[in-house]
Protein backbone atom coordinates (compact mmCIF):
# COMPACT_ATOMS: atom_id res chain seq x y z
CA UNK A 1 0.00 0.00 0.00
CA UNK A 2 3.15 2.30 0.18
CA UNK A 3 2.68 5.49 -1.61
CA UNK A 4 -1.23 5.18 -2.47
CA UNK A 5 -3.52 8.03 -1.67
CA UNK A 6 -6.61 7.88 0.83
CA UNK A 7 -9.05 10.37 1.46
CA UNK A 8 -10.94 10.24 5.06
CA UNK A 9 -13.37 12.65 5.68
CA UNK A 10 -14.07 12.76 9.33
CA UNK A 11 -10.63 12.24 9.65
CA UNK A 12 -10.06 14.51 12.58
CA UNK A 13 -11.31 12.49 15.07
CA UNK A 14 -12.81 9.53 16.30
CA UNK A 15 -12.52 6.44 13.82
CA UNK A 16 -11.74 8.98 11.09
CA UNK A 17 -8.75 9.85 12.60
CA UNK A 18 -7.95 6.25 13.95
CA UNK A 19 -8.07 5.49 9.96
CA UNK A 20 -5.57 7.71 8.73
CA UNK A 21 -3.34 6.89 11.46
CA UNK A 22 -3.45 3.13 10.23
CA UNK A 23 -2.92 4.14 6.82
CA UNK A 24 0.30 6.09 7.87
CA UNK A 25 1.45 3.43 9.58
CA UNK A 26 0.86 1.20 5.90
CA UNK A 27 3.25 3.91 4.36
CA UNK A 28 -0.47 5.58 2.74
CA UNK A 29 -0.27 9.73 2.11
CA UNK A 30 -3.54 10.85 3.25
CA UNK A 31 -5.56 13.58 3.07
CA UNK A 32 -7.53 14.49 6.63
CA UNK A 33 -10.92 16.22 5.78
CA UNK A 34 -12.83 17.66 8.25
CA UNK A 35 -15.30 20.84 9.51
CA UNK A 36 -12.79 21.51 12.42
CA UNK A 37 -9.96 23.22 11.01
CA UNK A 38 -7.44 22.40 14.24
CA UNK A 39 -8.51 18.62 14.54
CA UNK A 40 -7.78 17.86 10.90
CA UNK A 41 -4.89 20.14 10.92
CA UNK A 42 -3.30 18.33 13.97
CA UNK A 43 -3.99 14.64 13.02
CA UNK A 44 -2.25 15.99 9.27
CA UNK A 45 0.30 17.35 11.56
CA UNK A 46 1.29 13.69 13.40
CA UNK A 47 1.29 11.77 10.08
CA UNK A 48 4.48 11.47 7.91
CA UNK A 49 2.78 12.58 4.51
CA UNK A 50 -0.47 14.00 5.00
CA UNK A 51 -2.73 17.00 3.86
CA UNK A 52 -5.40 18.74 6.26
CA UNK A 53 -8.61 20.17 4.25
CA UNK A 54 -10.99 22.14 6.36
CA UNK A 55 -14.51 20.97 4.52
CA UNK A 56 -17.80 19.74 5.12
CA UNK A 57 -18.73 16.14 3.83
CA UNK A 58 -22.39 16.86 3.21
CA UNK A 59 -21.91 20.06 0.93
CA UNK A 60 -21.50 18.99 -2.95
CA UNK A 61 -18.94 21.74 -3.57
CA UNK A 62 -16.83 21.01 -0.70
CA UNK A 63 -16.92 17.08 -1.41
CA UNK A 64 -15.63 18.43 -4.96
CA UNK A 65 -13.14 20.76 -3.93
CA UNK A 66 -10.99 18.05 -0.92
CA UNK A 67 -11.41 15.60 -4.03
CA UNK A 68 -9.29 18.42 -6.28
CA UNK A 69 -7.13 19.67 -3.83
CA UNK A 70 -6.00 15.58 -2.80
CA UNK A 71 -5.63 15.30 -6.42
CA UNK A 72 -3.34 18.47 -6.41
CA UNK A 73 -1.37 17.33 -4.13
CA UNK A 74 -0.97 13.73 -4.51
CA UNK A 75 -1.54 13.66 -8.30
CA UNK A 76 -4.37 10.58 -7.50
CA UNK A 77 -6.47 8.91 -5.36
CA UNK A 78 -6.31 5.25 -4.34
CA UNK A 79 -8.63 5.07 -1.55
CA UNK A 80 -12.10 6.64 0.17
CA UNK A 81 -13.12 6.38 3.62
CA UNK A 82 -16.15 8.38 3.84
CA UNK A 83 -16.07 8.22 7.98
CA UNK A 84 -18.34 11.78 8.68
CA UNK A 85 -21.16 11.58 10.31
CA UNK A 86 -23.52 13.42 12.40
CA UNK A 87 -24.02 12.62 16.22
CA UNK A 88 -27.67 10.57 17.03
CA UNK A 89 -30.46 12.42 18.35
CA UNK A 90 -32.68 10.34 20.81
CA UNK A 91 -36.11 12.25 20.24
CA UNK A 92 -39.07 10.10 19.66
CA UNK A 93 -40.57 9.66 16.12
CA UNK A 94 -43.55 12.10 16.92
CA UNK A 95 -41.32 14.75 18.68
CA UNK A 96 -39.16 15.10 15.56
CA UNK A 97 -39.64 17.89 13.35
CA UNK A 98 -39.30 18.30 9.38
CA UNK A 99 -36.24 20.05 9.86
CA UNK A 100 -34.25 17.99 12.22
CA UNK A 101 -35.09 14.76 10.00
CA UNK A 102 -33.36 16.49 7.02
CA UNK A 103 -30.97 17.96 8.72
CA UNK A 104 -29.73 14.34 9.82
CA UNK A 105 -30.40 12.71 6.27
CA UNK A 106 -28.75 15.38 4.42
CA UNK A 107 -25.65 14.85 6.84
CA UNK A 108 -25.58 11.33 7.17
CA UNK A 109 -27.20 9.76 3.64
CA UNK A 110 -27.22 12.43 1.26
CA UNK A 111 -23.40 13.31 2.30
CA UNK A 112 -22.62 9.18 1.35
CA UNK A 113 -23.99 9.46 -1.93
CA UNK A 114 -22.39 12.79 -3.43
CA UNK A 115 -19.32 10.89 -1.36
CA UNK A 116 -19.49 7.96 -3.69
CA UNK A 117 -20.74 9.36 -6.82
CA UNK A 118 -17.56 12.05 -7.33
CA UNK A 119 -15.42 8.78 -5.56
CA UNK A 120 -16.31 6.96 -8.57
CA UNK A 121 -16.09 9.22 -11.21
CA UNK A 122 -12.58 10.02 -10.00
CA UNK A 123 -11.78 6.89 -10.40
CA UNK A 124 -12.98 6.50 -13.93
CA UNK A 125 -10.88 9.54 -14.78
CA UNK A 126 -7.64 7.68 -13.52
CA UNK A 127 -8.54 4.86 -15.74
CA UNK A 128 -7.95 2.57 -12.72
CA UNK A 129 -9.87 0.92 -10.19
CA UNK A 130 -9.74 1.98 -6.09
CA UNK A 131 -11.62 1.27 -3.08
CA UNK A 132 -14.14 2.98 -1.22
CA UNK A 133 -15.24 2.61 2.42
CA UNK A 134 -18.41 4.24 4.16
CA UNK A 135 -19.08 3.97 8.12
CA UNK A 136 -22.27 2.76 8.94
CA UNK A 137 -23.38 1.98 12.39
CA UNK A 138 -24.59 -1.26 14.05
CA UNK A 139 -28.29 0.41 14.04
CA UNK A 140 -27.68 0.38 10.59
CA UNK A 141 -27.98 -3.58 10.39
CA UNK A 142 -31.63 -4.33 12.95
CA UNK A 143 -35.31 -2.91 13.46
CA UNK A 144 -34.58 -0.43 16.72
CA UNK A 145 -36.36 0.40 19.85
CA UNK A 146 -38.20 3.16 20.76
CA UNK A 147 -35.31 4.95 22.28
CA UNK A 148 -33.43 4.88 19.18
CA UNK A 149 -32.97 8.40 17.39
CA UNK A 150 -34.79 7.94 14.10
CA UNK A 151 -33.75 10.10 11.85
CA UNK A 152 -30.21 8.63 12.00
CA UNK A 153 -31.01 5.25 12.19
CA UNK A 154 -32.72 5.75 8.83
CA UNK A 155 -30.09 7.24 7.34
CA UNK A 156 -27.74 4.48 8.23
CA UNK A 157 -30.25 2.08 6.73
CA UNK A 158 -30.56 4.22 3.73
CA UNK A 159 -26.41 3.75 3.48
CA UNK A 160 -26.51 0.14 3.19
CA UNK A 161 -28.33 0.20 0.36
CA UNK A 162 -26.04 3.01 -1.54
CA UNK A 163 -23.09 0.86 -0.72
CA UNK A 164 -24.60 -2.16 -2.42
CA UNK A 165 -25.34 -0.37 -5.15
CA UNK A 166 -22.64 1.36 -5.97
CA UNK A 167 -20.52 -1.62 -5.85
CA UNK A 168 -22.45 -3.09 -8.45
CA UNK A 169 -21.74 -0.02 -10.54
CA UNK A 170 -17.90 0.32 -9.05
CA UNK A 171 -17.46 -3.48 -9.90
CA UNK A 172 -17.80 -2.65 -13.85
CA UNK A 173 -14.75 -0.12 -13.02
CA UNK A 174 -12.85 -2.19 -11.02
CA UNK A 175 -14.20 -0.24 -7.84
CA UNK A 176 -14.60 -1.71 -4.28
CA UNK A 177 -17.36 -0.36 -2.45
CA UNK A 178 -17.41 -1.79 0.92
CA UNK A 179 -18.99 -0.58 4.61
CA UNK A 180 -18.09 -1.54 8.29
CA UNK A 181 -21.01 -1.10 10.83
CA UNK A 182 -19.33 0.06 14.46
CA UNK A 183 -20.55 0.13 17.62
CA UNK A 184 -19.66 3.47 19.52
CA UNK A 185 -16.58 3.78 21.46
CA UNK A 186 -17.35 4.43 25.68
CA UNK A 187 -16.81 7.99 25.23
CA UNK A 188 -19.15 8.38 22.53
CA UNK A 189 -21.19 6.40 23.80
CA UNK A 190 -21.63 7.61 27.20
CA UNK A 191 -21.80 11.39 26.32
CA UNK A 192 -24.93 10.08 23.93
CA UNK A 193 -26.53 8.46 26.01
CA UNK A 194 -26.24 11.23 29.25
CA UNK A 195 -27.50 13.60 27.24
CA UNK A 196 -30.50 11.29 26.82
CA UNK A 197 -31.12 9.51 29.72
CA UNK A 198 -29.14 11.82 32.70
CA UNK A 199 -28.40 9.65 35.44
CA UNK A 200 -29.63 6.46 34.10
CA UNK A 201 -26.98 6.69 31.39
CA UNK A 202 -23.98 4.83 33.51
CA UNK A 203 -26.52 1.51 34.22
CA UNK A 204 -27.77 1.65 30.31
CA UNK A 205 -23.74 1.48 29.62
CA UNK A 206 -23.15 -1.27 31.59
CA UNK A 207 -26.22 -3.16 30.33
CA UNK A 208 -25.17 -2.34 26.83
CA UNK A 209 -21.56 -4.02 27.69
CA UNK A 210 -23.10 -6.93 29.83
CA UNK A 211 -25.50 -8.06 26.62
CA UNK A 212 -22.52 -7.98 24.09
CA UNK A 213 -21.11 -11.10 22.99
CA UNK A 214 -17.41 -9.56 24.07
CA UNK A 215 -18.83 -7.36 27.18
CA UNK A 216 -16.79 -4.54 26.00
CA UNK A 217 -17.56 -1.74 23.59
CA UNK A 218 -15.52 -1.29 20.64
CA UNK A 219 -12.74 0.89 19.79
CA UNK A 220 -12.08 3.27 17.22
CA UNK A 221 -8.65 1.80 16.32
CA UNK A 222 -10.13 -1.68 15.79
CA UNK A 223 -12.92 -0.25 13.01
CA UNK A 224 -9.69 1.98 11.37
CA UNK A 225 -7.59 -1.20 11.26
CA UNK A 226 -10.79 -2.95 9.54
CA UNK A 227 -10.97 -0.20 7.02
CA UNK A 228 -7.30 -0.40 5.92
CA UNK A 229 -7.87 -4.05 5.53
CA UNK A 230 -10.96 -3.33 3.58
CA UNK A 231 -8.26 -1.11 1.04
CA UNK A 232 -5.79 -3.33 0.80
CA UNK A 233 -5.23 -6.15 -1.62
CA UNK A 234 -5.77 -9.11 0.30
CA UNK A 235 -9.65 -8.18 0.04
CA UNK A 236 -9.36 -7.76 -3.62
CA UNK A 237 -12.27 -10.23 -4.02
CA UNK A 238 -14.50 -8.57 -0.99
CA UNK A 239 -17.05 -5.96 -2.52
CA UNK A 240 -21.06 -4.80 -1.89
CA UNK A 241 -20.23 -6.57 2.21
CA UNK A 242 -21.22 -4.58 5.48
CA UNK A 243 -19.25 -5.93 8.43
CA UNK A 244 -19.97 -5.32 11.90
CA UNK A 245 -16.65 -4.42 14.13
CA UNK A 246 -18.12 -4.99 17.23
CA UNK A 247 -19.89 -8.66 17.78
CA UNK A 248 -22.87 -8.10 19.96
CA UNK A 249 -26.41 -9.64 19.83
CA UNK A 250 -29.47 -8.22 18.62
CA UNK A 251 -31.12 -6.65 21.00
CA UNK A 252 -27.42 -4.81 21.84
CA UNK A 253 -27.56 -3.62 18.83
CA UNK A 254 -31.22 -2.05 18.76
CA UNK A 255 -30.95 -0.47 22.72
CA UNK A 256 -27.56 0.83 20.69
CA UNK A 257 -29.19 2.13 17.43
Amino acid sequence: MADRVAIVTGGGSGIGAATARRLAELDVRVAVVDENAGAAEAVAASLPDAISIVASASREEDIERYTRETLWRFGRVDFVHLAATMSRRYESLWQLSTDDFDRVIAANLRSVFIGLRTALWTFFDQGEGGAIVATVALGGLSAPDGDAPVPYTAAKHGVIGLVKSAAAYGARLGVRVNAIAPGADDRELSDDLRDAFGEGAEERLRALRSAAATRRTGAVEEAGALVALLFDDDASDVTGAVIPVEAAPVSAVDARA
